[in-house]
């Protein structure tokens, strides 16, 4: 399928608390049957965890803060084998308004100038209907930066409800809005997949904005294919979905500059976020595992794993 459009047909109603998004919620049968091949593949993840070797960062990153890599690489992955429990992220997952795939490009490194702690994603995908590692599959990435901004978007106020941006913008029709304010590019990014089924992408810890938690958007593309300026022209999507960080973690890393200067509203935890209640429903854990870059202290940077598990026969389309 071509890429989704920025947003579905929606009222502002129904857009008033978090996220809007454009798939219509699964059944009650479909998510169980996605439980269900989530719980069959839980040992073959726990296998991977065993396997596990970690790899010297410094060989792999050194320095290079270049907006985009048409090189593609099959190696360089902070872990060699998929770690942590399964977490299946659907394609009736909300993809959020700040989604723009024209700034979407295909790189390891999506920080650009953009200043935080240093976070390395090491993603393994699994097939869920075969519990094995898919290759080739293109992972998306796109998150707000310190201060809770969006790239192709910093002319919207972070700290301002999406319901009264909407109203300030006098948005009535959103299958026709165009939000976007620019053409920065910053905190996104998408990879492939290796032959064990990981990518890896560089980028630093999420800031925060108003109604929402912590939080990085995911994709995954089945089919893709890329255009000459790095952009995908064309990819199936089997997965879109949200990944998450643990309140401890959100805390200490928040109390840093340049998180700790972003006062303008406060910060919203997993607990009271309304889209992590959903993302968590049915055992599913979207709470990305970090380790410290150096061994010893995360605030310096720090490597996060978490395996998405996809189901290729739930292929999003255009509504």
């Amino acid at each position: 399928m071509h890429f989704t459009k920025l947003l579905a047909a929606a009222g502002i109603a129904s857009v008033a608390t978090a996220h809007p998004g454009p798939h219509h919620s699964p059944s009650k049968r479909e998510l169980s049957r996605r439980h269900d091949l989530s719980a069959r593949c839980s040992d073959h993840v726990g296998n991977y965890n065993a396997k596990r070797i970690k790899r010297n960062l410094h060989k792999r990153f050194p320095g290079s803060t270049s907006n985009t890599t048409y090189n593609i690489q099959t190696e360089g992955s902070y872990y060699n084998t998929i770690q942590n429990d399964t977490c299946i992220l659907t394609p009736e997952v909300t993809e959020g308004p700040y989604i723009w795939p024209q700034s979407q490009t295909l790189r390891q490194d999506m920080t650009e100038d953009q200043p935080g702690v240093p976070l390395w994603l090491d993603v393994g995908v699994l097939d869920m209907e075969t519990c094995e590692p898919l290759e080739g599959v293109l992972v998306d990435f796109w998150h707000c930066n310190s201060t809770g901004s969006y790239s192709s978007f910093t002319g919207l106020s972070p700290n301002t409800p999406f319901a009264e941006l909407l109203e300030q913008l006098n948005v009535t029709d959103m299958a026709t809005a165009d939000l976007h304010t620019d053409d920065t590019t910053f905190l996104r990014g998408m990879w492939p997949t290796d032959k064990h089924g990981l990518m890896e992408m560089k980028t630093v810890f999420p800031g925060f904005y108003v109604e929402r938690s912590i939080h990085i958007h995911v994709q995954v593309h089945t089919d893709w294919t890329i255009r000459g300026n790095g952009t995908m022209a064309y990819g199936n999507t089997v997965s879109t979905g949200q990944i998450y960080f643990d309140e401890p973690l959100s805390q200490k890393i928040m109390a840093l500059e340049p998180y700790v200067s972003h006062t303008e509203i406060n910060r919203t935890t997993n607990a009271v976020d309304s889209v992590f209640s959903g993302d968590t429903e049915n055992g599913y854990n979207p709470i990305v595992s970090v380790v410290p870059a150096d061994g010893n202290d995360v605030t310096k940077g720090m490597i996060g794993y978490i395996t998405i598990g996809v189901d290729k026969t739930a292929v999003a389309t255009d509504e």
